[in-house]
């Protein structure tokens, strides 16, 4: 038997030490060498206990329950992936797979989706989830009147039915062979239903973990779920939105919490050098980007958009910000490893010269713009839009940096300032992406662009079955995005968390999301 798989068996619990040895020892080992092994396997075993205390470079005094309106990765840990559960899951691998949904399957050309809900799921209140908390948990988004992120993305469901306790049926207006990617999303958890309406305000779910507490942009606290239908280790979990880096860092370091994300790429090497800290970093879809608002002067002529995409030196964003932890954007959201990723032509590279070029087009010499930026849209970012200011100069481009707080920066900057900073942690298929981002009237279409061509291909694309057809679809909505969109995408940057080697965690970390694709307090333990 190889020895790899050996110790993964050791380190689920089945595999004993004397079954370990004697067919370590067939296998050439010493039985020293073989205990050895065994020892070290079985240290990492996920072992239930402990309190596991998380801080993030997001959260806000304005952070809410209500799943609609998530706005970030502190939402996504605490009142997804900790409270709640959804009815699918997308796995470290990738692949989509049933959460508290048993079983999936499409009928009638992908136009409906079967939901089969797992026997005996609980919400924390003791409530018994059923096909009536699923549907109006997924109505919660459909409303006229909704502001929800998830809104776009349920677009095509005309009809969310029960049918019976345990099934509910999901009917769409066109095919979409990605629903079950849909209903993994991350504000589209099950939440009780009361009085016909989905209970958001009390928090509620059937995640692993109990609201123990939680005070908005200050800390959020639970308690471990008994009746939780997998495995999870931690007693007590603690979620802390840590916006400045170097507090962030310095709680890791003394000890105060036991990971955190968005490591200072400029001091991650004294965190290496610390024996008691392991770094996880991961390439991802994540990317950082500079969205410009299309119906707002001068960001409503592409000529101007395109100047600016190419006045911006992104090489060096990446090697002084990221330093080298990424890659440059080329103005489409789809990263490599995403079905039907495609790279468009010509490059976005730095050329002032061709900048200049697009401006003359647009009937300007020069142009002077503000740029909005806090370390709240991602780390260094108020450097990286310097090194924006300093690249467009040669252009003929003035860009004024205004630095923004950091508290309140989702609400108060992003999609109100006509150019600003964000990040995106991407998704795991085009059409998730597109239609959050990208799409016509998409809640999150933050650079409020419309172009018909686009649209009419993301609604085929979606219900196309064709695999060659698609990818023609799909790569040709990265090429209109890359030359006709606002996204200005600056770099693709990988995930990258330090923690406490007292926190082990699986062989493979999610790409989807950071943080383990928000999961980790229920896939990581204390080793």
């Amino acid at each position: 038997m190889d020895l790899d798989l050996m110790k993964k068996l050791v380190a689920a619990g089945r595999m004993s030490r004397r079954d370990f040895i004697q067919l370590s020892v067939a296998t050439g080992l010493t039985v020293a060498a073989a205990n050895t092994a065994f020892v070290s396997a079985a240290r990492a075993a996920p072992k239930k206990g402990g309190r596991f205390r998380v801080a993030v470079g997001s959260g806000a005094t304005t952070d809410t329950l209500d799943p609609a309106l998530y706005p970030d990765t502190f939402n996504g840990i605490w009142g997804w992936a900790s409270l709640r559960s959804s009815l699918t899951e997308v796995q470290a691998d990738g692949k989509i797979i049933g959460d508290a949904a048993e079983s999936f399957e499409a009928s009638k050309g992908a136009t409906q989706w079967v939901f089969k809900l797992r026997k005996g799921v609980q919400f924390h209140s003791g409530k018994t989830l059923d096909a009536d908390d699923v549907v109006v948990s997924i109505n919660h988004h459909r409303s006229a009147d909704s502001k929800s992120a998830a809104k776009s993305l349920l677009t095509s469901v005309t009809d969310v039915k029960a049918d019976g306790k345990d099934t509910v049926i999901v009917t769409l207006s066109a095919g979409n062979a990605d629903f079950p990617y849909i209903a993994s999303d991350y504000h589209i958890p099950l939440m009780p239903a009361k009085d016909g309406k989905a209970d958001w305000q009390s928090g509620d779910g059937t995640g692993p973990y109990k609201m123990k507490s939680f005070e908005p942009g200050v800390r959020a606290e639970g308690t471990r779920n008994p009746n939780y239908f997998r495995d999870t280790w931690f007693d007590e979990i603690v979620v802390l939105p840590i916006l400045d880096v170097n507090a962030r860092t310095n709680a890791l370091v003394t000890g105060e919490v036991d990971y955190i994300d968005r490591v200072d790429l400029k001091t991650m090497g004294l965190l290496q050098r610390n024996e008691k800290i392991g770094i996880a970093e991961v390439s991802g879809f994540a990317h950082y980007i500079a969205p410009m608002i299309t119906n707002v002067a001068p960001f409503n002529d592409v000529n101007v958009r395109l100047a600016l995409k190419y006045a911006i030196d992104r090489e060096q964003i990446v090697k002084k910000v990221l330093l080298g932890h990424g890659s440059p954007g080329n103005d489409s959201p789809i990263a490599p490893g995403v079905p039907f990723y495609a790279d468009p032509a010509p490059k976005h590279s730095y050329d002032p010269e061709k900048a200049k070029s697009y401006l003359k087009k647009a009937g300007m010499d020069s142009l002077k713009v503000d740029l909005s930026a806090a370390d709240a849209a991602f780390a260094g970012a108020v450097d990286a839009a310097q090194i924006m200011k300093e690249s467009a100069a040669k252009a003929n481009i003035e860009i004024n940096v205004i630095r923004e707080p950091n508290d309140g920066y989702w609400d108060a900057v992003w999609m109100k300032k006509p150019w600003c900073l964000g990040y995106w942690s991407g998704r795991p298929t085009q059409d998730l992406m597109f239609t959050t981002a990208y799409a016509d009237g998409a809640a999150w279409n933050e650079t409020f662009w419309k172009n018909d061509r686009f649209n009419q291909l993301l609604k085929a694309a979606r219900s196309e079955l064709d695999l060659a057809t698609r990818a023609d679809q799909y790569r040709e909505m990265q090429q209109i995005v890359h030359d006709d969109g606002g996204a200005l995408v600056l770099m693709f940057y990988n995930y990258v968390g330090a923690h406490s080697k007292a926190v082990a965690h699986p062989d493979q970390i999610a790409r989807n999301w950071d943080v383990d694709g928000l999961k980790i307090t229920q896939r990581w333990w204390f080793a």
